[in-house]
């Protein structure tokens, strides 16, 4: 059974996880988004919103990494996240993330793959992977650079801080803040609204600005980075205690 609904409203595609009870991130649930994010590709599609259910995402399944440290295969996970947050940004059509409850670590990654975000009051976001002795490894150490600036992305990586609604929209990383019950409501109407508007241009603006964004040799060093800290101990460590719902231990090795 997929873990993801893909529908359409008029000339808006909608993806939406269904992963309960907070759409943890699983390679089954990252093989779903991809394989959504391709059927939004089709022409008859001309602008797509992403959603969840009370969460949008909170991000990856973490006891899928325990498998990584016992030696069952190299992680792919966020590799296989950050090559469909890139299809998914470079659709040639506008796209909205209507974000609820949680968007965390890849959840947030996969927001930023969209053109817009809107946020549930009550939203909290963040790339808290540090705390468990890793770093973001879908696009979180380069998209949140360019939407937020270089100062705020350092905060909010090098700390792991979850950020509420407000102030996400106060540093960019929110392009509108509503009523959790209106988010999504409010993302399709508004998709309607570009879909009615010069698609062809939309698309065209949209791969000239990505062109000038740099994005794909950061990605490419951000991922080997990111499987590179699972021979550490403090990965180990800090995916252990997590799991098991204690503070972690770290010796920075």
């Amino acid at each position: 059974m997929s873990l993801v609904q893909f529908t359409a409203d008029d000339s808006v595609g909608i993806i939406r996880l269904n992963r309960p009870p907070v759409n943890a991130l699983s390679r089954e649930l990252v093989a779903d988004i991809a394989g959504a994010i391709d059927e939004a590709g089709h022409p008859s599609l001309r602008a797509i919103v992403i959603a969840g259910g009370d969460h949008f995402a909170a991000g990856a399944d973490i006891k899928e990494f325990g498998a990584v440290f016992e030696g069952e295969g190299e992680d792919e996970l966020a590799a296989d996240l950050s090559r469909a947050v890139s299809r998914f940004e470079q659709l040639d059509k506008l796209t909205i993330a209507a974000v609820t409850g949680f968007a965390l670590g890849g959840g947030l990654e996969l927001a930023m793959g969209a053109d817009f975000r809107f946020l549930a009051e009550d939203a909290q976001v963040g790339q808290p992977e540090i705390k468990l002795g890793i770093i973001p490894g879908a696009g979180g150490t380069q998209r949140l650079v360019r939407i937020v600036g270089w100062q705020r992305a350092k905060d909010l990586v090098l700390s792991g801080r979850i950020v509420a609604a407000d102030e996400a929209q106060q540093i960019g990383l929110a392009d509108k803040v509503l009523p959790a019950d209106q988010v999504f409501d409010a993302a399709v109407a508004d998709a309607k609204h570009w879909a009615a508007g010069p698609t062809r241009a939309i698309a065209a603006a949209k791969r000239a600005m990505l062109a000038g964004f740099g994005v794909e040799a950061g990605l490419d060093a951000e991922i080997a980075e990111f499987k590179a800290l699972f021979s550490s101990n403090d990965a180990r460590e800090g995916v252990a205690a997590f799991v098991e719902k204690r503070n972690p231990d770290f010796s920075g090795n």
